[in-house]
């Protein structure tokens, strides 16, 4: 793995805040049918906006994560945000230009509504109870939150992931709304073959007597099958090579073979370790949820009747679009699929494989590549908007 870049100072201590909206109706209407309210979005934003609102970056996260992307809440806190080597002053997503915010998506457990949320009709936690949403869903959901601190246009959003999903769908969904869009390690559509990792990962959980059908929020949690379900999707996150170099078939902490079922190899021993730490921070319903999000996303058929080239017609952001080479969850051919979509609407594209042996997780790694990308393309946006050159 490459060093540990120091890229400058953190943003600092950072606040949660909280925005909900149709506890009083005009809650959310959603993708299945049914209508969400209130709506709860948690997030936290860090740097200036500036008098005109036009310096605003939306950073969208990947399935598991939180919208604590950068700082501290605490200064005893063991780590920063999730993304914190890539914002704050002077780092790729500068704090000292841009006005970045980032919130934890609907259906989530960090803070947004989701499953462990309290059910207004019953007044206990939704459980399975809580609708199905989709990206389409949370990308609305954010508008909301951008509409209620008062910025019109976003100079860019950008993401990894399903946060790139979130980045295609704002693109295309809000086409006056995007200035530029980064999607990172992502797709348009998942593959079979990434749908079906989710689904042993979803009936890992639900197979776990403890489910009880998504009612256990009084009882035990289903531990056993979220960690389970949590080591299938690590399996996807890596990639052959990364495994070999930090594990290959080396034992753990003995010299020969157990011929029992403990952890004889490294590898077994770290998915464990992955999946028991997973536990203590996440919830297993909203694990269902945000996989199913995923796996129904699908940009042509949503927005273009089933071409992607219509799809981006209604686009009119410029794209920085970034694959890695060992991603095997969502292969650099998906990316090129979506940047040939794009140009064949004269959309400005850039568009680079990086080179990476790490796996789909290389966009949250150091990269020395990555990082330069990312900061000489939003200074060209911010650049162009603030110069007049960028016609929008």
């Amino acid at each position: 793995m490459e060093a540990n870049l120091d890229l400058g100072p953190s943003v600092g201590q950072v606040e949660k805040r909280y925005f909900t909206f149709g506890d009083e109706g005009g809650g959310l209407k959603l993708d299945c049918g049914r209508e969400l309210a209130p709506v709860t979005l948690a997030y936290e934003t860090c740097g200036e906006l500036s008098a005109d609102r036009s310096n605003a970056i939306l950073v969208c996260h990947a399935l598991t994560g939180d919208s604590h992307a950068a700082g501290y809440y605490h200064p005893d806190d063991p780590k920063p945000g999730w993304w914190d080597r890539m914002v704050g002053p002077g780092k790729p997503v500068d704090t000292n230009k841009y006005f970045v915010i980032c919130s934890n998506v609907i259906g989530g457990c960090m803070g947004s509504t989701g499953p462990m949320s309290e059910n207004p009709a019953t007044g206990k936690p939704y459980g399975a109870a809580f609708p199905v949403v989709t990206i389409g869903d949370m990308v609305r959901c954010q508008r909301r939150l951008v509409d209620h601190l008062g910025i019109d246009t976003l100079l860019a959003v950008v993401g990894g992931s399903v946060g790139g999903m979130q980045v295609l769908e704002w693109a295309v969904r809000y086409p006056g709304r995007v200035r530029a869009a980064i999607p990172l390690a992502t797709t348009t559509k998942h593959s079979a073959q990434a749908i079906a990792f989710n689904e042993v990962a979803r009936q890992a959980i639900m197979a776990d007597p403890k489910w009880n059908h998504g009612d256990y929020y009084d009882a035990g949690r289903p531990e056993h099958g979220l960690a389970v379900a949590r080591m299938v999707g690590h399996i996807t996150y890596l990639s052959d090579e990364s495994m070999r170099q930090k594990f290959d078939r080396r034992l753990q902490d003995r010299c020969e073979l157990s011929f029992d079922f403990e952890a004889d190899f490294q590898v077994e021993s770290y998915l464990r370790y992955q999946g028991n730490k997973f536990v203590d921070r996440f919830d297993a319903n909203s694990f269902l949820y945000l996989t199913k999000a995923a796996d129904y996303f699908n940009l042509e058929n949503r927005h273009g009747d089933g071409s992607l080239v219509a799809a981006f017609s209604r686009s009119k952001s410029r794209y920085l679009v970034v694959s890695f080479t060992s991603d095997w969850l969502y292969p650099t051919y998906q990316s090129r699929t979506m940047v040939k979509a794009m140009k064949k609407n004269g959309l400005d594209v850039s568009f680079c494989e990086i080179e990476a042996p790490w796996g789909h997780d290389a966009f949250l790694l150091p990269n020395e590549r990555l990082e330069a990308l990312l900061r000489g393309f939003l200074d060209r946006a911010h650049a162009d908007l603030t110069g007049g050159g960028h016609a929008f």
